[in-house]
């Protein structure tokens, strides 16, 4: 395959329409927009949101209380059902990765109980929900539970931009 022999699939690309080659072309006079008007001028058209006129939806809804979103923590979900595909007897974040079970090392591991554990397996995760810890542990496994590269008030306090208080 070279860049010089790709081509588009028949349909995908249409042809640039030419505008103001007189009435007879049909893309002539108005070149296709209409009469008059703020979207026939030239740099015309509306601004995102704008409705004519009339009160915005955005103005009519509330703009108060609290948004969890830029404090919330994401964590790279795996379920305990899918563990027995990693195929390893020592399982965290870069093992299931290298088994394209999660898609990111980089966010804290986060094991929950859907399935069931065949093999025993020891596990190393962030954090584990109830069922998933007694489904491995059951299983002759144990659930190592690691602790953030970052404690949490350090990272509240970053997302703010202060820095975290010294006791």
């Amino acid at each position: 395959m070279k860049l010089h022999l790709l081509t588009n699939n028949p349909g995908a690309k249409n042809r640039r329409r030419r505008v103001g080659c007189g009435v007879g072309s049909g893309h002539g006079h108005t070149c296709g927009r209409g009469n008059k008007g703020m979207k026939a001028r030239s740099g015309g058209g509306v601004r995102p949101g704008y409705e004519g006129g009339q009160m915005p939806q955005y103005r009519k809804l509330p703009h108060r209380g609290f948004s969890n979103f830029r404090f919330h923590k994401t964590y790279a979900l795996i379920n305990v059902g899918d563990l027995g595909r990693a195929a390893a007897k020592e399982i965290d974040s870069a093992v299931l990765v290298a088994a394209g079970l999660i898609r990111n090392s980089d966010l804290p591991l986060k094991v929950l109980g859907a399935g069931e554990v065949t093999q025993a397996f020891t596990v190393k995760a962030h954090k584990f929900s109830g069922s998933a810890r007694e489904k491995i542990e059951k299983a002759g496994g144990k659930a190592v539970e690691l602790t953030p590269s970052v404690p949490v008030a350090e990272t509240a306090a970053a997302a703010k931009g202060k820095p975290a208080s010294k006791k």
